[in-house]
């Protein structure tokens, strides 16, 4: 069904080219899979299942995906304030489902947000999760 599914649980960098273009149109996995392997040092693994697709960035998770949810939805990292504005103003964006609830938000894809807001929360999780990586690096 979906091509670049791995068959084991290890991660790899991903070598396909997506395409960046921010639509207002519906968001699928491809979609969400193609934004986060355009960034720099992502790998994309199976570690706890063949169908939670996660995306980690220098070995820490940044995005989960079930591959058989219906509506899609996604866990991203998320600032402690700003995951709670996001469950306040958005219908779609719930404490993150198996996480911790204060830095994880999970966002069903159901047209309740945007294209762009959706993108904008998985470049948010990107940042804090590799910005939090040369920080502790930077401590040691």
């Amino acid at each position: 069904m979906y091509p670049w599914r791995a068959s084991g649980k290890n991660c790899s960098r991903s070598r396909v080219n997506a395409n960046r273009s921010i639509k207002m149109a519906t968001m699928n996995l491809e979609d969400i899979r193609a934004h986060c392997i355009a960034k720099e040092h992502v790998e994309e693994c199976f570690p706890f299942d063949e169908d939670t697709l996660v995306f980690k960035v220098n070995g820490k998770m940044f995005l989960l995906m079930g591959l058989t949810d219906h509506p899609l939805q996604i866990n991203v990292k998320c600032d402690p304030e700003r995951a709670l504005l996001l469950r306040d103003e958005y219908t779609n964006v719930l404490p993150g489902y198996h996480m911790n609830k204060k830095h994880w938000n999970t966002i069903v894809i159901n047209n309740v947000m945007s294209r762009k807001m959706i993108m904008e929360q998985i470049d948010h999780s990107y940042d804090l999760v590799k910005g939090g990586n040369s920080k502790r690096k930077k401590e040691k």
